[in-house]
């Protein structure tokens, strides 16, 4: 194993610089020349560009020279947003080193706690770090605030914090002399295999098939080599092996990956399901002959899904298109879930597993653009446990699988950490008693309030991240994780159109806001759906009974209009027979929602 490998990853609060100081690492080490060089380098999505966000963890090898020697910095570059966390689990796991990244103006942050705590209990030597320190003067009293709060946050010395410029470079050779110095050498498997390698990513290519990113923990790994992968027990052959740089390129003949670097290895694999992210990847001859639970690496967790949405392709025809672009995605984001659906008005789709709501969204606009797959979708779902009548408990993610026979209801709940300054700690307990947050303890956090709270999963995922930005003038950070379920009373809300249910509308509201939320769904409906020639019912309905109503007119024809003068009689005579027909009509009749009024309901 090479003694002058480094493997770190650098994790921050989102917007914290991340991919600015990576940008910077890039340039000093000449891995990017500087007329190639362009913002936000590693961000290779259009989506993480328009939003300035990383969506998806990216890899580099870095050669560095320092006193004559020289060293592979492999770097992978990760999400901020608690929807992302996962991308960060699975990068933590490939490496050794961590750098702590805090924006100087901005502190540190919810996620930033959160992924302290991450590394640390991965074991990773964890570097800390301020960011854009040229947008304050050397003088400033924040400066020593930060760097405190960071110290105190790690348990290190002041003097052991660094100072850094994603945007000018200063600091950054000091930080990668710190990495040097201060990150372990690669950890090796003590397994008996002759080569063992963790796969942490992957992604589609139309030439080469599934191409993996590994890091290899024992042996080596060369081109043409037989491997078996353990998870999906697949057999294929390393048709290319290679590194990032960050454009993939491939080893030369006689090269080889060898334990404590990372880089990629093209399967030639064509189903995407045949690849596993957290599997380990070993020779296909030891395989055959050694026990393949003792080979397999530990550590990796398969992720839940906790928010559920159907998606329907908005032309019919683009059913396949869809299927594929979702089984592509699903290729490097094993947390996406994907099982085929059915929605009377929308046809034939697909409901997909989500770690969150912006995780759902980035998904949405990457299969319109990367796949150019417009989609409908439904309003976002979590999973509730239900307990029937006979004392047995089933799991649905739709209200409309909901038993008759239910005496309990149990939803998912978060535990939630929140920072914010203190003049809005008043506000907040008026936005707790809104999504129902529960059990709030505060405490002082530096020249800040930390609230921890217990909040139920369906609330977190509407808009409250939105409501805690206005609230607080954008000051407030949050982070969360999942926790148990608890019971909860919530109704299922059915929406009646006409006299008939409207698949696809049904909601779960909880029981206090029951009233105001059906009246907005009744009159969204309302306004939204076309006249016809008989008079429609919209009617929300819970627990055997009506809970709100409104009535669409039925459009109507002057049939008296061609008379004039003469006896009312006749006129009447026509009036009665209209309001007959009518009246035959709406019996007969089946009101419908159009696909495309459907659509608009279920926009935000």
């Amino acid at each position: 194993m090479n003694a002058n490998i480094r493997n770190f990853v650098i994790i921050a609060h989102i917007d914290h610089g991340k991919s600015t100081l990576a940008d910077r690492l890039l340039e000093v080490t000449g891995t990017i020349e500087k007329r190639r060089m362009k913002a936000q380098y590693l961000d290779q999505l259009e989506l993480e560009r328009e939003r300035g966000i990383t969506i998806k963890m990216a890899p580099v090898k870095m050669m560095y020279e320092l006193k004559g020697e020289e060293y592979v910095l492999n770097l992978i570059d990760t999400p901020g947003h608690s929807d992302f966390h996962y991308e960060v689990s699975r990068a933590l796991k490939a490496v050794e080193g961590a750098i702590l990244l805090v924006d100087v103006s901005q502190g540190i942050q919810a996620q930033t706690i959160a992924n302290f705590h991450v590394a640390q209990n991965a074991g990773l030597k964890i570097i800390g770090a301020i960011n854009k320190i040229d947008l304050l003067e050397k003088n400033d009293p924040r400066f020593k605030i930060i760097i405190n709060d960071l110290s105190v946050l790690l348990g290190i010395n002041e003097k052991e914090i660094l100072c850094v410029s994603g945007k000018t470079g200063e600091g950054v050779l000091k930080l990668l002399e710190t990495i040097i110095f201060e990150v372990p050498l690669p950890k090796e498997s003590k397994n008996e295999a002759q080569t063992q390698a963790l796969v942490f990513d992957s992604f589609y290519d139309d030439h080469k098939g599934v191409v993996a990113s590994i890091r290899m923990f024992h042996g080596e790994l060369k081109n043409g080599k037989d491997i078996f992968l353990i998870g999906t027990g697949t057999h294929s052959k390393a048709k290319e092996i290679g590194c990032f740089f960050p454009e993939l390129k491939s080893l030369g003949r006689g090269e080889k990956l060898k334990s404590g670097e990372i880089g990629y290895i093209a399967t030639g694999i064509r189903d995407p399901a045949k690849i596993k992210i957290g599997d380990t990847l070993v020779a296909y001859e030891r395989s055959k002959t050694q026990d393949l639970e003792k080979l397999a690496l530990p550590g990796y967790k398969i992720p839940k899904p906790v928010v559920f949405v159907s998606f329907y392709p908005d032309n019919p025809d683009d059913y396949e298109l869809l299927m594929r672009g979702l089984q592509k995605l699903k290729l490097n984001d094993s947390s996406l879930s994907i099982e085929p659906d059915q929605n009377e008005v929308l046809g034939r789709g697909f409901k997909v597993g989500f770690l969150g709501r912006l995780h759902f969204e980035i998904t949405a606009e990457r299969l319109k653009r990367e796949f150019r797959v417009p989609t409908v979708n439904t309003f976002p779902s979590v999973i509730y446990k239900v307990k029937t009548a006979n004392k047995n408990w089933i799991t649905i993610n739709k209200p409309e699988e909901l038993p008759q026979d239910v005496l309990e209801i149990w939803e998912p709940m978060t535990e939630i950490i929140i920072l914010m300054p203190s003049e809005y700690l008043k506000d907040m307990f008026s936005l707790a008693r809104r999504y129902r947050i529960h059990n709030m303890a505060t405490s002082a956090f530096q020249n800040r309030v930390e609230i921890k709270a217990s909040m139920p999963l369906a609330e977190l995922i509407s808009d409250f991240d939105e409501q805690l930005k206005s609230m607080t003038s954008g000051f407030a950070s949050f982070s969360y994780e999942i926790a148990d379920y608890k019971k909860t009373d919530v109704i299922k809300v059915d929406v009646i159109l006409a006299n008939s249910l409207v698949p696809g509308l049904s909601r779960f509201i909880p029981k206090e806001t029951l009233q105001r939320e059906a009246r907005k769904m009744v009159e969204r409906l309302k306004e939204l759906l076309p006249r016809q020639q008989f008079a429609q019912s919209i009617q929300a309905a819970a627990e055997g009974r009506i809970v709100v109503r409104e009535d669409i007119r039925a459009l109507r024809k002057d049939v008296t209009g061609y008379l004039y003068g003469g006896d009312r009689s006749r006129k009447m005579k026509l009036w009665q027979k209209q309001k007959r027909g009518k009246k035959l009509l709406k019996e007969r009749a089946r009101a419908t929602i159009p696909p495309e009024v459907f659509k608009e309901l279920l926009k935000k």
